[in-house]
């Protein structure tokens, strides 16, 4: 689906009109309409509670408007029309005497739909939205793109979407924005990063582990590296998942699918940042060859990690290419993971864990989470629960137990990252399991836009 035509400048072209109001506002905007007006709204028993809309008659045959209830009147979020957009047929509108904003974005994702797999789609044609801000139609559109291209790759079945299908996205974003990948797999990933291969080492060829990595971006500019977690599906390995606890793995590459799609919008808006991303590609399966529990890997830094969980894979992939970010010289470092079940069980599916080893960075970050309408909730690196991951007989252990998983699991990453570096580790769902205007239930993108918006601020444009 495009999304760069559903936003257009407003020219005073024929299009329909929407009167936005709230449940506050209601009762006055009512006393202003016609007889005709009121009689149509109580037929459709509209009360201007948010997400509800009613059709108005027009003045003449075949006329009609639209009178759509938000939240706030006053303040234009970003889901304010997303529910319009979905309802109202195929055609060009207009908002009656107010600016859509933020809401823009919302008007295009309300019109996102996954069907690649549908024999016969509902296939609906575009709603236009005519707009008086022209200059903020260009990065509605590309984090409307952004967004969708997270939700395509998350809602996409493991088994046509493995560590290859990653490395084809990467390389179709970087041929459109002339950046360079490089891709390392096979014995180099074994010597040179043993950790992403112990995970994904037991895979069918096709979908064997890989790192993938996206160069852009000017050298003499700050040098940022965003990391992903790209586990394309994952059966806990040996210390196997209950069918419960699979079914939606295929998700658990929604790390990945963050940093490839923030990477893009990195390189659309042409920050002034010398980009690099790493993603940490591999399939936890069972065969074999696969890890054990209780085997001891050296990582490419050097600690040896104990295996007490072959489920805790995640965290072995991010420490090597962690690892890696810091070797070619970072000066901030963000990655984005499914990283936990404890994280979900502490926050919910909307709110990603933000853990931090820089104060001001953290602070940055929430707040342009706020500005963003995409927030995050910060949690401590807790240094005392360091002690849950010592092993008798490696320098760590990849499972701190079953106490404050999400914790330990971001502790474990602290490993391989100097407190010199700033560090922001999300650990995200990358899934609704609920619908909500304009977000449908599946693949979702959760943090991205704040991680946008913070790294827009810091690295202005111009």
């Amino acid at each position: 689906m495009r999304y760069d035509n559903l936003i257009q400048p407003d020219n005073e072209q024929a299009a329909t009109l929407i009167h936005i109001t709230d449940k506050g506002r209601f009762e006055t905007w009512l006393a202003l309409q016609s007889d005709a007006a009121r009689t149509a709204i109580k037929a459709q028993k509209f009360e201007g509670n948010a997400n509800d809309i009613a059709i108005l008659p027009g003045d003449k045959p075949g006329e009609w408007s639209v009178v759509a209830g938000v939240s706030d009147a006053a303040v234009p979020g970003v889901w304010h029309l997303a529910k319009a957009a979905d309802s109202l047929p195929e055609g060009t509108y207009r908002l009656a005497d107010y600016d859509a904003g933020d809401a823009m974005l919302g008007w295009i994702l309300g019109q996102y739909r996954y069907h690649e797999y549908l024999s016969e789609p509902k296939l609906m044609g575009p709603r236009v939205l005519l707009v008086r801000e022209p200059a903020r139609i260009s990065l509605a559109n590309l984090q409307a793109a952004a967004t969708a291209l997270v939700r395509d790759l998350v809602n996409r079945p493991a088994g046509d979407l493995g560590p290859n299908a990653l490395e084809a996205e990467a390389k179709r974003i970087a041929k459109s924005h002339k950046a360079d990948v490089i891709v390392t797999a096979g014995e180099a990933l074994e010597t040179g990063y043993p950790l992403i291969h112990a995970v994904g080492k037991a895979a069918m060829r096709e979908h064997a582990p890989r790192l993938i990595e996206l160069e852009w971006g000017d050298p003499r500019h700050p040098r940022i590296a965003i990391v992903g977690k790209g586990i394309t599906f994952d059966t806990g390995g040996l210390d196997i998942k209950p069918a419960s606890g699979m079914r939606l793995m295929k998700k658990d590459m929604g790390g990945a699918a963050h940093a490839l799609a923030l990477a893009e919008l990195i390189m659309a808006a042409h920050l002034p940042v010398r980009l690099h991303m790493l993603v940490a590609a591999a399939e936890n399966s069972i065969a074999g060859n696969a890890m054990r529990p209780g085997d001891i890997i050296k990582s490419r830094k050097g600690i040896s990690v104990e295996i007490d969980n072959t489920d805790a894979e995640g965290r072995l992939v991010l420490a090597d290419a962690l690892t890696k970010a810091i070797q070619d010289k970072a000066a901030l470092i963000i990655d984005f993971a499914t990283l936990t079940g404890a994280a979900r069980v502490a926050l919910g599916p909307d709110l990603p864990a933000m853990f931090s080893n820089d104060e001001s960075v953290a602070n940055a970050m929430l707040a342009a989470s706020q500005a963003a309408s995409d927030p995050l909730w910060r949690m401590p690196l807790w240094a005392p629960y360091m002690e849950m991951l010592d092993s008798d007989i490696a320098d760590t252990s990849n499972s701190g137990g079953a106490f404050a998983g999400a914790v330990t699991a971001a502790l474990f990453l602290q490993k391989f990252v100097p407190d010199d570096v700033p560090w922001v580790h999300l650990d995200t769902f990358a899934w609704r399991p609920t619908s909500k205007p304009g977000r449908p239930k599946g693949g979702e993108a959760l943090g991205l836009r704040a991680v946008f918006r913070y790294l827009t601020e810091t690295y202005p444009v111009g």
